[in-house]
């Protein structure tokens, strides 16, 4: 019994990133309907956002120094695939959640959803829904997987921060934006780069992780067990709409 009232109260948090043009465009979805009984953890850079938040630059000097470096560095111009070479534009996100996931393992939290700030919540989860079908003991991350080449989707990701490893994947993480080794892969963005530690931990160290996507393209927040509980209004039509036309959820 003592087991399973501590698996029922195991603590976990929520940590998103906006600044106020983003707010404006799109992130006042996500506040108000935001109804999952997480804490929520806000950063931005843009302390005219009226919400309350943490400051990234205050807090995570090295943020402020990647972009301050790398802002005028050459983007290939590769038309609509731009963004996978826009590494300072998806910086802010990995900065803020890898900076999280520290501070969280220090104060004994037990997980930590990190969620892009374009998703609109419609049912609620709890500690019992997560531990069915997000949280695993023998896994260090929960991630929203895409048949390779492809990349994963990384609108949402969850972190074990009672796994042995993930001190070390967070900081490895930074590690890849500090000295820039990130310029060093085949693409620049986020998602390529949490896939290329996260296999490197895998490889090397024998990490487990849970993958909930599947092996086909698109949409892929839309198809898995997500797709029941919040919308991810991923691309501009989406963003516009405030709805992804593949969402298959609906109010409870």
């Amino acid at each position: 019994m003592i087991e399973e009232y501590e698996e029922i109260n195991m603590k976990i948090n929520c940590v998103t990133t906006f600044n106020k043009r983003l707010y404006d465009e799109y992130a006042y979805r996500f506040m108000k309907t935001y109804n999952w009984p997480f804490e929520l953890i806000v950063y931005s850079e843009d302390d005219a956002l009226n919400v309350k938040h943490e400051n990234i630059f205050n807090l995570i000097p090295q943020c402020k120094e990647f972009v301050n470096r790398n802002k005028d560095r050459e983007v290939p111009d590769l038309r609509n695939d731009t963004f996978k070479f826009d590494a300072v534009k998806f910086c802010y996100k990995v900065y803020v959640y890898t900076h999280e996931i520290l501070k969280q393992i220090q104060l004994g939290t037990d997980g930590l959803i990190c969620i892009d700030a374009d998703s609109v919540f419609y049912n609620p989860v709890d500690i019992e829904w997560m531990k069915e079908h997000i949280h695993r003991d023998d896994c260090m991350m929960t991630y929203l997987g895409r048949p390779r080449p492809d990349y994963s989707e990384c609108g949402y990701l969850y972190f074990n921060l009672k796994h042995p490893h993930t001190k070390q994947f967070a900081e490895a993480m930074q590690e890849m934006y500090d000295s820039d080794l990130l310029y060093n892969e085949q693409e620049w963005h986020d998602s390529w780069i949490w896939d290329v530690v996260r296999l490197k931990f895998e490889k090397e160290k024998g990490t487990l992780n849970y993958n909930i996507g599947d092996e086909q393209k698109g949409h892929v927040q839309c198809r898995s067990i997500l797709g029941q509980i919040y919308d991810h209004t991923k691309g501009p039509r989406r963003k516009k709409a405030g709805r992804s036309w593949e969402f298959k959820g609906h109010e409870s």
